[in-house]
């Protein structure tokens, strides 16, 4: 038996594999799942920065009340793609409504435990009808969302690609909770969660923390779907937590930086970007940064996490534990972020903003 010389065999070799060139090429799955409000702002801009990165595919943006009303989140997020270029990504209407909370229980309880200062689409100062829009400086969009809804969408996802997707959570986890009752075997056909949610002891004086440390709006606005998402299987879990998402800012300089840009990307920022109050934090971009490149994180912990749903004064409040306090029924343990490079985030934020939008 003849010997292939080595230099026939490596020729032969590299015909069969790929290079490394076109492995790292390789696009990463992610769906996202947002409160959508609009325009601009962390759940606009933390999209963007999916959409924007050339190393993600993004194979829909599936939607949730929080911040604002599931139907004018979907409506500013098609507006958001229109302007960019991105139509091709589908927009999947989920729920309206948490699976137990209500406003007007809500309303009672603050009667007796205290004012929670941001109720998201229930906030009284912007307060409207879930079926109306509200203002839309950007323009109504032409376009249409999926006709499919939210829930069915994520578990056909991971079924096409078992193992391959990321869920990337910015908002309430109403969706991922009902998508995991209706089949259990979806949160471990998952890639992975990613999820900016849960407080555990941010050092902070911003007065939504202060006195309620373990208060964070996505975990509480549907506590009994974030318990569900957060028992589940899955393989990996990632968590941006206040703690974290307090030791960013979101100033006018970044906004102005990417204003200069002139990619549709930065026209849409530059536009319609703007500080709100004191306390700016990049909450869900830092989620969708450190997906990118987790290199932006410094110092990761491993906790456990629950949420608590009795209904007295820490209803909706983050449990959490370590390895050797952890409850005897706990879902997989958790890669909190515990520190950052904060300048290289802001140079990524205003990086991907500001470059072209990524092909098709």
């Amino acid at each position: 038996m003849r010997l292939v010389p080595w230099v026939l065999f490596a020729a032969l070799l590299g015909a069969c594999l790929p290079s490394w060139s076109q492995q790292n090429s390789v696009k990463r799955k992610i769906i996202i799942d947002q409160d959508a409000a609009g325009p601009a702002g962390t759940d606009q801009q933390s999209m963007l920065l999916l959409i924007q990165s050339p190393q993600t595919e993004v194979l829909g943006i599936t939607v949730v009340t929080g911040d604002a009303w599931l139907k004018e989140e979907v409506a500013h997020t098609l507006r958001m793609l229109e302007l960019i270029g991105r139509t091709d990504i589908p927009v999947v209407p989920g729920a309206e409504y948490p699976l137990v909370r209500r406003r007007d229980a809500t309303e009672m309880w603050e009667l007796q435990f205290g004012m929670i200062p941001w109720l998201g689409a229930w906030t009284p100062r912007r307060y409207h009808p879930a079926d109306q829009l509200g203002e839309m400086p950007e323009g109504l969009p032409t376009t249409k969302p999926a006709s499919e809804d939210a829930a069915h969408f994520l578990i056909e996802m991971v079924h096409k690609y078992p193992h391959e997707v990321s869920i990337y959570e910015g908002g309430p986890m109403t969706n991922l909770a009902l998508a995991i009752s209706i089949d259990p075997e979806s949160a471990g056909l998952a890639k992975e969660l990613v999820f900016m949610g849960a407080s555990l002891n941010p050092a902070t004086d911003d007065p939504e923390f202060v006195n309620a440390p373990r208060h964070e709006f996505n975990l509480w606005f549907d506590p009994e779907a974030a318990h569900i998402v957060l028992l589940a299987p899955w393989k990996r879990i990632v968590c941006t937590t206040v703690d974290i998402s307090v030791k960013t800012r979101l100033r006018q300089q970044l906004i102005d930086e990417i204003k200069s840009g002139s990619s549709p990307a930065a026209r849409y920022i530059g536009t319609y970007a703007h500080l709100r109050g004191q306390y700016n934090y990049l909450w869900d971009e830092l989620a969708a940064a450190a997906w990118i490149d987790p290199s932006l994180i410094t110092k990761t912990d491993r906790r456990y996490l629950d949420v608590d749903l009795d209904r007295g004064a820490g209803y909706g409040d983050t449990l959490s534990w370590s390895e050797n306090d952890k409850p005897k029924i706990v879902g997989p343990p958790v890669e909190i972020q515990v520190d950052l490079d904060t300048q290289k985030l802001y140079r990524m934020f205003v990086g991907l903003l500001k470059a072209p939008t990524p092909k098709q």
